[in-house]
């Protein structure tokens, strides 16, 4: 049947919307044509009495894992999984009530591999001003319905901001992997 402009197929019932055209499958699949870089937008909350109003570093690290494995994900068409995530720096704490941004973006490419830096920000509703509030780099791996590597597109930065971007990433994984 041919898709209606503006109507969603009956299987997308089935899909959670996070951006545009992207969805993620129950079950962890996604489907789109390749982006290299994704914004996830949310107001914060935190259902956890004892952290008072304060979001707790876990959770930080868990909305940058999402939004890296959406764009890793929307890259590589299709499933991928999480190999490496790093040097997390916490700047400021995120509150409750907070408007939340996490920026990922593709850094560089390796066979099956996608590095990404991926950015939190977080600013008072009343306050459009955001500030960073942690960042990291991580690697994703492109995997089929076995879970084996599979190739993905090369990503070429295009941009002297892209290809500073790149090796920074590269730095940062060098010596994460040195220290271990």
């Amino acid at each position: 049947a041919a898709a209606i402009p503006g109507k969603r197929p009956h299987a997308a019932r089935n899909r959670l919307p996070i951006m545009g055209q992207l969805y993620f499958m129950r079950g962890t699949r996604c489907l789109w044509n390749a982006m290299s870089s994704i914004t996830l937008r949310f107001l914060a909350y935190q259902p956890d009495a004892l952290s008072r109003d304060k979001i707790r570093g876990g959770t930080l690290l868990q909305w940058m894992d999402e939004a890296g494995f959406a764009c890793g994900c929307a890259w590589a068409r299709g499933r991928c999984v999480t190999a490496f995530i790093s040097s997390a720096t916490f700047a400021h704490a995120v509150r409750a009530g907070q408007l939340v941004q996490v920026d990922a973006r593709l850094a560089y490419t390796g066979n099956s591999s996608m590095a990404l830096a991926i950015e939190v920000h977080a600013n008072e509703l009343s306050n459009p001003q955001s500030r960073l509030v942690t960042h990291c780099v991580a690697v994703y791996v492109a995997v089929d319905e076995n879970d084996r590597p599979i190739p993905v597109d090369t990503w070429h930065p295009a941009t002297p901001g892209d290809i500073a971007l790149a090796q920074r990433v590269k730095n940062l994984i060098t010596a994460a992997l040195a220290a271990q």
